[in-house]
């Protein structure tokens, strides 16, 4: 027999203590949650002449206090809300003795939630902290850079380099100034505008050889006059240059390995690193362009960046611009969304539309590079690259879309083309107003075939002597023009 039914009593609610109890237990927690702050996910000391960088990255936002000491040359920076753990201990041993700016980095437990972390430094500094939030694979950083007080100056390092390469290894052979128009056998006694076929780095590179001792360090050596302004009778840095008569001087040529430091640029599916391939091609070509002279003219390349370290969009631009280079070559390793592309491209500034889809989605992606490199976006520095990089002219790009023709023919002989035309797109790396310049997709990383084959030191050759034949058969139609802007 079923027993009758009876209602359940409804609970009783909680007392006034016991409400007041939970209430403080919930408090308790998130006192402690708060205190425990964010947790340390990696830490990373990008070394590198210009300037050395360190970055702390963490699963949250990270709030820092900062303090410059001129004497000893040092930063301290407090961090807020955690606590010293295994993580921030590693950036100890991660500075290398032969880091050009960082002598050492202690850490320590400051006061209760607040971690002090005191970098050394080997010269005066410029130091700039701040903070990037989640992009890519990264999630919050906190980053130091660390710039020599006294910069590293492009030209003057172009000029030590040459020094080095010197005949004698006690000490460099003297360079004859490079022949100009005006002093050339044959030559008119006086040239209207003598200034217009003058060498600037060939003079100072005669200047630099001819002094006893070694050359000096970039600190000690006020910043070269360039050249003076052009005046109107002078022809267009870019434009026709079948008009133009072949100047004899060094001819410089800008690489621009692509990514590098905090941004690995596209991954492989066998973990190839764009950045990485890149580098290795630069160097590459590096030693054919060294090698080579063209009518004469010795050929010098300039790398706008030479190890594994960042550099941000726009101080390639200015990097190039500062050594007077007459092509700007940037180098890259495609990547899709699919494992099916395939195909090296070049491709060259458009101030319209992009060519196709591909190449406006490809250009959006490589623009992304500052964000994920990190920049910091309160530096006066970012006002002058952006207005730099909308100085493009209609001349620029006619003398880009010739370099990239002969460079992609030189490709197609010894690879798969993805497009048999040079493409266009608004890629900010390549808008130097006043230097021809291309960007090279060598292969497409993302596709496993194309993959192995970047990694291939016979494909890195090939592909440096493709690029080097291109070079040198643009030069052989188009001279280059006398050095005769400012910078």
């Amino acid at each position: 027999m079923n027993q009758p039914h009876t209602p359940a009593h409804p609970a009783t609610p909680p007392s006034r203590r016991a409400v007041l109890q939970m209430g403080s237990l919930v408090l308790l927690l998130g006192t402690q949650q708060i205190a425990r702050g964010a947790t340390i996910l990696a830490v990373r000391v990008w070394p590198a002449p210009e300037y050395s960088r360190v970055t702390i990255e963490s699963d949250g936002a990270l709030v820092a206090k900062q303090f410059f000491v001129t004497t000893p040359p040092r930063l301290a920076v407090d961090i807020e809300g955690i606590d010293l753990s295994p993580a921030l201990r590693e950036l100890v041993a991660k500075v290398k003795p032969d880091d050009p700016n960082i002598a050492g980095i202690r850490v320590g437990q400051n006061a209760p939630g607040v971690v002090r972390l005191v970098v050394d430094l080997k010269q005066a500094a410029l130091p700039q902290v701040f903070t990037l939030p989640p992009v890519a694979a990264y999630q919050h950083r906190l980053v130091f850079d660390l710039y020599p007080a006294a910069p590293v100056d492009p030209l003057e390092a172009l000029i030590a380099e040459r020094l080095r390469d010197a005949p004698s290894a006690d000490k460099p052979a003297p360079l004859a100034p490079i022949p100009t128009a005006a002093t050339r056998p044959g030559a008119p006694a006086a040239a209207a505008n003598p200034s217009a076929e003058h060498d600037p780095l060939g003079d100072l590179i005669a200047q630099r050889a001819q002094r006893p001792g070694p050359a000096p360090a970039p600190a000690d050596v006020p910043p070269p006059a360039i050249a003076a302004a052009p005046t109107p009778a002078e022809p267009p840095r870019t434009g026709n240059r079948a008009t133009t008569t072949q100047t004899d001087r060094i001819i410089i040529v800008a690489l621009d390995p692509g990514h590098g430091g905090e941004d690995p640029g596209a991954i492989g599916p066998a973990g190839t690193r764009e950045k990485d391939v890149v580098l290795r091609v630069a160097y590459l070509l590096r030693d054919r362009i060294n090698a080579t002279t063209v009518g004469g003219n010795p050929m010098r390349a300039f790398l706008t960046r030479d190890g594994d370290f960042f550099v941000p969009l726009g101080t390639r631009v200015q990097k190039a611009r500062r050594v007077q280079a007459d092509l700007f070559v940037s180098i890259h390793a495609d990547a899709f969304t699919t494992p099916e592309a395939r195909g090296a491209s070049v491709f060259a500034l458009s101030q319209g539309g992009a060519s196709s889809t591909a190449a406006r989605w490809l250009a959006n992606k490589e623009n992304q590079a500052d964000l994920v490199g990190g920049i910091n976006v309160q530096s006066k520095d970012q006002h002058v690259q952006r207005a730099l990089l909308d100085m493009s002219t209609t001349a620029q790009i006619n003398d880009s879309l010739k370099l990239g023709s002969v460079l992609l023919g030189e490709i197609g002989g010894m690879a798969k083309l993805h497009k048999p035309r040079v493409e266009q797109a608004g890629f900010a790396v390549l808008k130097a107003p006043d230097i021809p310049s291309v960007l090279v997709e060598t292969a497409f990383i993302s596709n496993p075939e194309e993959e192995k084959r970047l990694r291939s030191s016979a494909y890195q050759e090939q592909l440096a002597d493709a690029l080097m034949r291109g070079i040198t058969r643009y030069f052989a139609k188009n001279p280059p023009l006398a050095r005769s802007r400012s910078v």
